[in-house]
C-alpha cells in the first residue's frame, strides 16, 4: 500500500500554519475559494479566528469537535470562521445560534473558558469618496438586488476587495468586543442508526423518522414540518413550502 501523505493525514496545516505566523491576509484570500467573493464580513470572520486561537493557545483543529465555534449569524462573517478554524456543520463543530448577532465564540473540549468576539464596527480606514462609492453600489447589488453593469460589478468586487483586506489589517480591539466566558456544555454528536422509509425507500436517520403503522416513515413523506436556515434565520416548514 502506498504511504499515506502527511498533507492527508493534516489536511489543514498549511493553514494553521499561516494563522501561527499571522499571515491572516493569506488565509482570507484562500478563504474566497469558499465564500466565492470577498467582504469585510468574511474577512472579519478570518480574523476572529487568528485571534480567538492565539487567546485559546489552539495551534491545532482536526475537524472532530475538540475545537468548537458557536456563531450567533448566518452571514459572510460565518464563511470565515468555517474555513479558518475548520469548524462547520458538517464536521459538528459549528454551533448556529439564531439571534442575528455578528458574534462567535470559541473554546476547546475540555477548557472551563471560552472567549467570545462581537463585532463592534465595520467601518475601514478607507478614504472618503471610496467609501461612498463601494456603499452605492453595495446598495444597489445587494440591498435593492438591481443589476449592476460590468464596470460596475468589476469596479464593485475591486472595491469589496479592497475593503476586505483592509479590515483584516485592522488592529482587533478596532473591530470586536472581547469578553472571557465559561465554555459551552455541549455534547458530542451522537451516532445514530439509519432506516429505510416505508414510503420513498430512502435512508433517514432514526431519531429523523416518525411511524407509519409501525413502519418507518421520513418527514418528506408525512408532510411534517421541518427547521430550516435561510437567509433570515431559523424558520419552520415542510415540503410543499419549500
Amino acid at each position: 500500500m502506498k504511504e499515506i501523505s502527511k498533507n492527508l493525514l493534516y489536511p489543514r496545516r498549511n493553514i494553521q500554519t499561516l494563522l501561527q505566523k499571522k499571515e491572516t491576509s493569506t488565509v482570507l484570500e484562500m478563504a474566497g475559494m469558499l465564500h466565492g467573493h470577498y467582504c469585510p464580513g468574511l474577512a472579519l470572520g478570518v480574523k476572529a479566528v487568528a485571534c480567538g486561537f492565539e487567546r485559546l493557545g489552539i495551534t491545532d483543529n482536526e475537524g472532530m469537535e475538540e475545537i468548537m465555534a458557536v456563531v450567533e449569524c448566518n452571514n459572510c462573517f460565518v464563511d470565515g470562521i468555517q474555513f479558518a478554524a475548520g469548524c462547520s456543520l458538517g464536521n459538528n463543530a459549528l454551533v448556529y445560534k439564531d439571534l442575528g448577532k455578528t458574534a462567535v465564540t470559541f473554546f476547546q473540549r475540555g477548557s472551563a473558558h471560552a472567549v467570545r468576539f462581537c463585532v463592534t464596527s465595520f467601518d475601514t480606514h478607507e478614504g472618503e469618496e471610496q467609501r461612498k462609492e463601494g456603499d452605492a453600489l453595495f446598495e444597489k447589488a445587494v440591498k435593492r438586488r438591481e443589476k449592476l453593469t460590468d464596470i460596475e460589478s468589476r469596479r464593485f468586487k475591486e472595491l469589496w476587495i479592497q475593503r476586505s483586506f483592509s479590515t483584516i489589517a485592522m488592529p482587533v480591539d478596532e473591530l470586536f468586543t472581547i469578553t472571557e466566558c465559561p465554555a459551552p456544555q455541549i455534547p458530542f454528536a451522537p451516532i445514530v442508526e439509519s432506516k429505510q422509509c416505508s414510503m420513498c425507500g430512502e435512508s433517514v436517520m432514526e431519531t429523523q423518522a416518525g411511524l407509519r403503522m409501525g413502519a418507518p416513515l421520513c418527514r418528506t413523506c408525512s408532510q411534517q414540518e421541518f427547521s430550516m436556515v435561510l437567509g433570515k434565520g431559523i424558520v419552520t416548514g415542510n415540503v410543499l413550502t419549500v
